[in-house]
């Protein structure tokens, strides 16, 4: 696997080997979201549901915890043996419940050890998930590849859940872990053939321990003029965004009595804006002043967020939550291919695991507090709040000359 892939110069959604990359990403992505489906059924069988809210939280603390190690581990052994290794965990340890659960009925611990292990391997996984683009095409096809990744989420996210509930229906959760467990490994035959351009070999590696890789890591992004502020300006946006698209939605709707029907279509507006920004980068594959962009385009949906509290009916919301989706999935993926453009290849899982911990792990942290502060102030004024958290991301990136002036390559 020495050698550049094949078709580098090609258009990344007429190139072979990306398309197997994506087949396998996609996969494994509809599988993850069946397994969730899965878990969180048969945790709510099994137990309380407090107990079942432990067992869906369980797999964040090794997650957060490992991440910044499983970017050591993605730059060390490269990110394409790290992801097939890492779906062939977490396909056999899926496939084993699904075996114990057709057996037995074995209660809550099997649940907690997988999601114990989804969550290790996840520390590992996504750093390296985020890294394997840059070696699978050439940058000049980093945000077209963004783009199709991100159309590939929203398909993971409509169909992941359906298929996992119809496996309920039919079979129970063991049958939903079995199909979860076999999606995945779809992924590991295809990402197989997937070709990858590798980094020469460094003679010091096996000198230098994880933890010198490590802060060689995180000094070379506190150095870095763009990465720096741009996973900054990632961390405030997911911190502001994240709390109010979650937990202040689902209080909003409550609130003013749109109940679960109006919350769906505000969430699929979410959705449907979020899939037209990938599909704007799949289709044109570059947009010029890329950090000016992905700037304007965070404060404009901090803008709508906050505008989000406020709107009179189902329909103003829905059209305010698509505008939130569009400029979100539009700054999302520019911030991706940004780091993925200016970050050296040699460290781009630590440089993809620091930006994953702003997002898996900081972000989160909002959650709670945002569901405090609506119960002590009222949504508006949180989700005001929120945006302007959000808002000053997009300050940051404007306001850094270095930032606003980075471009994609072509």
């Amino acid at each position: 696997m020495g050698s550049a892939p094949a078709g580098t110069d090609r258009p990344a959604h007429r190139d072979g080997n990306v398309l197997r990359w994506l087949g396998a990403y996609t996969s494994s992505m509809i599988g993850d979201n069946v397994y969730y489906l899965a878990l969180s059924w048969a945790a709510v069988q099994a137990g309380t549901p407090s107990q079942a809210g432990l067992v869906m939280a369980v797999s964040a603390v090794p997650r957060a915890l490992l991440m910044l190690g499983g970017g050591v581990v993605a730059d060390r052994f490269g990110p394409r043996k790290v992801v097939i290794g890492s779906d062939a965990v977490r396909c056999a340890a899926v496939l084993a419940v699904a075996a114990l659960l057709f057996a037995t009925d074995p209660g809550l611990w099997p649940l907690a050890l997988l999601a114990v292990v989804f969550g290790t391997v996840d520390a590992v996984f996504m750093p390296a998930v985020g890294a394997l683009p840059a070696r699978v095409t050439g940058h000049g096809q980093l945000a077209r590849v963004q783009g199709m990744r991100g159309l590939a989420i929203r398909f993971a996210n409509v169909v992941g859940a359906p298929l996992g509930g119809l496996a309920v229906a039919l079979g129970g959760s063991a049958t939903a872990f079995g199909l979860a467990g076999l999606l995945i490994a779809v992924s590991v035959p295809l990402l197989i053939s997937v070709r990858t351009r590798e980094l020469p070999a460094d003679d010091k590696t096996a000198e230098r321990t994880a933890w010198r890789d490590l802060r060689d890591g995180l000094g070379y992004i506190r150095r870095h003029r763009v990465l720096a502020p741009l996973i900054a300006a990632i961390a405030l946006g997911e911190f502001g965004f994240v709390g109010p698209l979650n937990v202040g939605l689902t209080l909003l709707t409550d609130q003013r009595g749109w109940g679960a029907a109006g919350m769906g279509w505000v969430v699929a507006g979410f959705g449907t804006g979020a899939g037209a920004a990938a599909l704007l980068l799949t289709v044109r594959g570059h947009l010029p002043h890329a950090g000016r962009v992905a700037g304007v385009a965070i404060l404009g949906g901090s803008v709508a967020i906050g505008a989000l509290a406020y709107a009179p009916s189902v329909a103003a919301a829905v059209g305010v939550a698509l505008l939130v989706g569009l400029l979100a999935g539009l700054s999302g993926a520019l911030c991706g291919a940004l780091l993925q453009t200016h970050a050296d290849p040699a460290y781009l899982g630590r440089v993809t695991a620091v930006a994953g911990l702003a997002s898996l792990g900081l972000a989160p942290l909002s959650m709670p507090v945002a569901a405090a502060a609506i119960g002590w102030w009222g949504t508006g004024p949180v989700f005001v709040a929120s945006a302007a958290v959000c808002g000053l991301g997009g300050v940051l990136a404007l306001c850094v000359r270095d930032l606003r002036r980075a471009e994609l390559p072509r």
